[in-house]
């Protein structure tokens, strides 16, 4: 039997296998996810559906998921994600197979408003960023970055084959693979790769040894118990911490919004279903870019000016396509959304650990997406509502445009140190 131990004096750091693991769960996961967009008008055609009544389906979904965040975050930080992400894989993919059957919009609302949502909460962005937090001290940034940009590639290489699918077979084929997949890949992974923390394998995260054997002896006078770390309700009552649920609403709005409804919006142009999905492709793509800047940025410059300068590009594209409506200006519209994309994914986690400590690092991390994510399926829904009403995205998009000048001064009003509960 291999000793406990074996990884720690391994020449590899047990938490590059990690990170490898959880990029690939990304991957798959990322890739199904985002493919709602391109489902979307084939689901439309086939069954009679209108935008707001698909796009309701996907609201109800990001509720469940959102709500689930909070349960799994806490399930991560006392039993570990290994069966956390199993139990999950069972239900996302016996989520996605049975959405491929469906004939009625209760169907459609049970299995995947319901099902894929609570599967999709046990290895989500937040909670496979709070993971690498636990594993990696030093250039911990980096390190969530690079497991994060598995959910790019994931949207970048699979919407393009998932939209080869519905159109050479149909979409129900693409949900049903979509669901034998991740039931392969997850189920492998969680029971051969993933660990919780670096303390089940005797190891320590990688750069604490190198940080103690660097810093200078603590004046244990000079503590204070407040200094601690904070529990959910304990941040709570900080100014802060409102202050970033309220951006972080505004963000995922944006990000859902643009992910559900780009495919539709580009195609009521005239551009055809292919090229809308290399457009949805391109939006995976570009957001490797953001998330992989983001990361290191925070480590040099902390989190905020990387998210505020999110929010001011997002402006800048609103307000280009308001006035602008054509292929042109659709690709800078998806390559540039799709950068500010998951700037937040990696910088949730941080900036949560730099205000309040790492011990409940997946609560809180865990419920700030959850509000997060409320945000962009409230958003989605309400475009496609609009839609219905008014025949166009317009409004959906001057709305957006009002909504980012507020999270830019949320943002730049968030104290970034560490806030203590005396």
């Amino acid at each position: 039997m291999v000793s406990k131990k074996t990884p720690a004096s391994s020449l590899i750091f047990y938490g590059w296998y990690i990170l490898a693991a959880s990029f690939l769960l990304l991957f798959f996961q990322s890739g199904a996810r985002f493919s709602f967009g391109i489902m979307f008008k084939p689901m439309m055609a086939e069954l009679g559906w209108n935008r707001a009544s698909i796009s309701s389906v996907f609201f109800l979904n990001m509720i469940f998921f959102a709500l689930t965040l909070s349960v799994a975050g806490r399930l991560y930080d006392r039993y570990g994600p290994r069966w956390v992400i199993f139990i999950s894989t069972l239900l996302l993919a016996a989520g996605y197979m049975c959405t491929s059957l469906v004939r009625s919009l209760w169907q459609f609302h049970l299995f995947y408003g319901v099902l894929t949502a609570i599967g999709t909460g046990g290895a989500s962005v937040p909670l496979i960023a709070a993971l690498m937090s636990k594993w990696f001290e030093k250039r911990r940034g980096l390190a969530i970055s690079l497991a994060l940009s598995g959910a790019c590639l994931g949207q970048f290489i699979l919407v393009p084959v998932f939209n080869r699918i519905i159109l050479t077979y149909n979409w129900r084929a693409s949900y049903l693979l979509i669901g034998l997949i991740i039931l392969g890949v997850n189920t492998i992974l969680a029971f051969t790769v993933i660990k919780g923390d670096p303390e089940d394998l005797g190891c320590k995260p990688y750069g604490q040894a190198d940080a103690e054997n660097n810093t200078a002896p603590i004046d244990t006078g000079n503590l204070v118990t407040g200094e601690k770390d904070l529990n959910l309700r304990q941040a709570m009552k900080t100014c802060s911490f409102w202050l970033f649920l309220a951006f972080m609403f505004v963000c995922g709005g944006g990000d859902f919004l643009v992910a559900t409804h780009l495919v539709p919006f580009v195609t009521d142009y005239g551009v055809s279903p292919t090229t809308a999905a290399n457009m949805l492709a391109l939006f995976g793509l570009m957001s490797l870019g953001g998330i992989l800047i983001a990361g290191p940025a925070s480590d040099l410059i902390g989190n905020k000016i990387p998210i505020a300068a999110t929010f001011v590009l997002r402006l800048l594209l609103y307000a280009m396509i308001i006035k602008y409506r054509n292929p042109i200006s659709f690709y800078i519209f998806a390559g540039g959304f799709g950068f500010t994309f998951l700037v937040t994914a990696p910088l949730t986690a941080t900036l949560a650990g730099r205000l309040y400590g790492f011990a409940h690092v997946g609560l809180i991390s865990g419920f700030i997406t959850t509000i997060h994510h409320l945000g962009g399926g409230f958003w989605a829904y309400m475009g496609g509502l609009l839609f219905d009403k008014t025949g166009s995205y317009q409004l959906i998009f001057v709305f957006s445009a009002i909504l980012v000048v507020i999270a830019m001064f949320c943002t730049m009003a968030v104290k970034e140190k560490r806030h203590i509960i005396t």
